[in-house]
């Protein structure tokens, strides 16, 4: 039987990376919101209780009762997961005054209780709470403080609870990852037999039996989730496979092309469709945002399925749907709070049954199992790109003209985004090689990476319903300026913008300039997710 570890969603926005980091210790793991625990499920062998933005105090603040698994199962508490245990156990819970936010060092915490161990004096934690444990339960023993959290961790004598106000999840707790392996590992008792190895050979297995003979039909569309997914079902099902990939005419330069070598290379059955002239005639005239998403879905629907309905004896549907992609698509009280592309059902009329064998991986167990499947590395470490692809980068309405443009911008930048190289420590460090990427480590804990590796999603914006004066060649120019936009992320619910060295954008504005005709003007966005977000549109 399969271990996993619970982790009830109290609304934080880090839950999804205290899953990413259980997985990281080769423990199987499921996020459930706060009120929904599997009671009769014997795989269970721990319980996390992740933070939350409302106040134990709060009127609409989560609860759960606890009494069917206090005593039952190890639990620790994480921010609000602390609080709240405090708080229904007899503690107190006050006001912090301000909010308590940044780095902090635990100053004291006691080295023999086993969540603690292997932690070195002062450790650094990272603190987020406006209110603060002022009193715990009288059952309880404060197990660790910092100079300004007295309670900034505690542990009941009697069952086994801990609780910590500090989030080891995020990489400025610098023994984060330590603590939540005492927990789980050693106080859970994990096996730690979750792995990319074993996940291939279960899923493989699985696929077989799921689908027997049948024939699966999978759209593909040049990015990470897809292309592991078909490389994934190849294994399992070889020639029964069949892979449709339409160049809507809004790919990266010469990514149809290019990705359908790939495909090929991989030994993958795939149909390619260049349906460029159906989508760009659609959107002629189109300014609108929403209504640009709305025909690229309509077409891309009937563009796949009339190629689908070719394949006469298929059965099945797969999509390359990950695990985020199912807990944005829901929040924790069962509202919809976003479309999301993978999972938003079949069409009716196709008759098939779904298969989605990546559904309960975060990506960067996809490229770990990517990796594990022979895949090569350029195809592994893309970054994201929107379905409508350059589409939501073009403000305004689309020209191939236009698209044009932004392909021969976009490409000097990723180009240079893959051919500048900089060097890691500390935090950053980290948090690359959390995200999979293969870097070798050197004795002073210096790593060296490119800087497309580096960031989370990178691509280029053209604001094509602006002109900017310049002068070229002694002559006046009327053109377009471009926007880059890079940012750093774990796993795209926020993100910061990338600060990229100036020599690098110095030369990458030079060259677009120098070489993109149609554009003159090169700016940077510096703004955070939220309040924006990744994409322009």
């Amino acid at each position: 039987m399969q271990q996993k570890i619970i982790i009830l969603d109290f609304g934080s926005q880090t839950t999804q990376l205290i899953g990413r980091r259980v997985r990281e210790l080769d423990t199987f793991c499921e996020i459930l919101p706060y009120n929904k625990f599997p009671h009769d499920d014997p795989s269970v062998i721990g319980v996390i209780l992740s933070g939350s933005p409302f106040s134990v105090y709060d009127d609409a603040a989560f609860k759960v009762d606890l009494a069917n698994i206090r005593g039952r199962l190890p639990i620790l508490g994480i921010c609000y997961g602390a609080q709240y245990m405090s708080h229904i156990y007899g503690g107190k819970v006050e006001s912090a005054g301000s909010r308590e936010y940044g780095r902090a060092n635990l100053e004291s915490f006691d080295k023999e209780n086993p969540l603690f161990r292997g932690f070195v004096d002062n450790s650094q934690v990272w603190m987020s709470h406006g209110d603060t444990i002022t009193a715990i339960p009288a059952d309880c023993n404060c197990i660790a403080s910092t100079h300004s959290v007295k309670y900034a961790a505690y542990a009941c004598t009697t069952d086994p609870i801990w609780a910590v106000q500090f989030h080891p999840e995020v990489f400025h707790s610098v023994q984060g990852s330590l603590l939540l392996k005492n927990f789980v590992v050693d106080i859970c008792g994990s096996r730690q037999d979750w792995s990319a190895e074993s996940f291939v050979d279960t899923t493989v297995a699985e696929l077989r039996e799921q689908v027997g003979n049948d024939r699966v039909i999978l759209g593909l569309s040049g990015g990470v989730d897809s292309s592991v997914c078909a490389v994934l079902l190849n294994r399992a099902i070889g020639k029964n496979l069949t892979c449709i990939f339409v160049d809507h005419g809004m790919l990266r330069k010469n990514e149809f092309r290019d990705v359908m070598h790939d495909y090929e290379c991989l030994g993958l059955n795939v149909i390619g469709v260049d349906a460029s002239e159906k989508f760009l005639g659609d959107l002629a005239g189109v300014t609108d945002p929403e209504e640009k998403r709305k025909i690229i879905g309509r077409d891309f629907v009937e563009v796949f399925n009339a190629e689908a309905k070719k394949i006469t004896d298929a059965k099945w549907l797969a999509q390359g749907t990950i695990y985020p992609d199912r807990i944005e698509s829901l929040n924790i009280t069962g509202k919809v709070i976003k479309s999301h592309h993978n999972v938003g059902g079949l069409p009716k009329e196709m008759h098939l049954g779904l298969c989605e064998p990546l559904k309960w991986l975060f990506k960067d167990e996809v490229r770990r199992v990517g990796r594990q499947l022979g895949m090569p590395e350029h195809l592994i470490t893309r970054h994201p790109f929107p379905g409508p692809g350059l589409a939501v980068r073009i403000l305004g309405d689309i020209t191939r003209e236009k698209v044009r443009i932004l392909q021969d911008a976009d490409d000097i930048y990723i180009r240079g985004l893959r051919d500048y190289k900089v060097k890691l420590k500390g935090d950053e460090a980290r948090r690359v090689l959390a995200a999979g990427v293969p870097a070798d480590m050197s004795e002073d804990g210096e790593i060296e990476v490119s800087l497309y590796d580096q960031i989370w999603q990178a691509g280029t914006v053209l604001l094509s319903t602006v002109r900017s004066v310049g002068v070229m060649g002694d002559e006046r120019t009327y053109e377009h300026p471009v926007a880059l936009r890079a940012v750093t992320s774990t796993d795209a619910m926020t993100a910061d913008w990338a600060h990229l060295p100036y020599d690098f954008m110095a030369k990458v504005s030079n060259e677009i300039i120098n070489k993109v005709r149609g554009v003159n003007r090169v700016c940077y966005d510096i703004s955070s997710k939220p309040p924006s977000t990744i994409e322009w549109e």
